[in-house]
């Protein structure tokens, strides 16, 4: 006999699959968290869905106003209404998407980039827009400054929580009726901006320092302003540098009109007061002045925002109109 020791191989253990026991254990852990994100990114997705859509339709309302608006912030006046109908069409798409379980994803996503768009915008152009309002959204005035870029991180937030914590979008049809409504109302709201547009003429008469004048003969230059606004005081000491000719320029302040003749005093620009501003403001609706019509024989050659007032094509083209020499 050998008197090797003795031994006994066994066959390796090969594990099995875990027991039904651990799986409901770890899913019955896991649930709770599922649920939790499920609602969480639900919360965050309707909430962000309210203010883009609040934001996209206030702007489809009044596409002549937000293109206002979107020259008071700096974007160039030939693209500004173009601009507007991108942006609230964009934020009203994101906003249906956000609402939409299956699509929730791509809506929150699509309103991150957004975000973060509107947000290095505003970046390049802070110190020329600090202290002025975003015009983000209806009823809400919000101030660009430090304030704006937290409110905004706020948002990309909830669009993070929405996006990531949602489940994969499939909803390829309900995405494509989503853009199909977005389209009707841009659309939709073109069409009625251009018909008041076609519709709006300057009143026949006003009163300017007292005495009735007639705005459908010759040329004339209709100024608004806030006697408080200093971008007003800026566009008017510069309308003082011009030659007029025989272009009547009449001034119409918006708020404080006791302050007028102090406006001109300081200003140096030669033009007479109108009280009207109730009556022109209907004739010829803006958002917030400096704001300015040119008219010639009752009709209107141009309008100009804010913004546009203070860049040299401002003058330019008063001068093509013959409004300045």
């Amino acid at each position: 006999m050998s008197d090797e020791p003795f031994t006994h191989s066994f066959p390796p253990t090969i594990p099995g699959p875990p027991s039904s026991a651990s799986t409901g254990g770890v899913a019955a852990a896991s649930a709770p968290l599922s649920r939790w994100r499920a609602v969480a990114a639900a919360t965050a997705g309707v909430a962000l869905s309210l203010l883009f859509l609040a934001s996209g339709l206030w702007k489809l309302l009044d596409l002549d106003a937000a293109s206002e608006r979107m020259v008071q912030s700096l974007v160039p006046a030939p693209i500004s209404a173009a601009a507007a109908m991108a942006v609230a069409a964009l934020e009203a798409l994101a906003g249906i998407l956000l609402v939409l379980p299956r699509s929730r994803r791509w809506g929150a996503w699509l309103a991150a980039v957004m975000l973060i768009a509107f947000m290095v915008y505003i970046g390049v152009f802070y110190n020329r827009l600090l202290g002025d309002d975003c015009n983000c959204f209806p009823w809400i005035k919000r101030v660009v400054g430090p304030a704006f870029f937290a409110g905004d991180a706020a948002m990309l937030l909830l669009a993070l929580i929405a996006g990531i914590w949602s489940g994969p979008s499939a909803g390829l049809r309900q995405a494509g009726v989503a853009l199909a409504v977005v389209c009707s109302l841009v659309l939709g709201s073109y069409g009625a901006a251009s018909f008041r547009r076609g519709r709006t003429s300057a009143p026949a008469l006003v009163t300017v320092d007292g005495k009735t004048i007639r705005l459908r003969e010759g040329r004339v230059l209709l100024y608004f302003f806030d006697p408080e606004c200093t971008h007003c005081y800026a566009v008017a000491e510069q309308l003082a540098r011009q030659s007029w000719g025989a272009t009547r320029i009449v001034v119409v302040p918006t708020r404080e009109p006791q302050f007028a003749t102090n406006f001109l005093e300081v200003t140096r620009l030669k033009a007479g007061v109108s009280p009207d501003v109730q009556l022109l403001r209907d004739a010829l609706p803006f958002t917030d002045p400096p704001y300015a019509v040119a008219l010639h024989d009752g009709n209107i050659a141009a309008r100009f925002h804010s913004g546009e007032m203070e860049q040299s094509s401002f003058l330019d083209r008063l001068r093509r109109l013959g409004h300045v020499r």
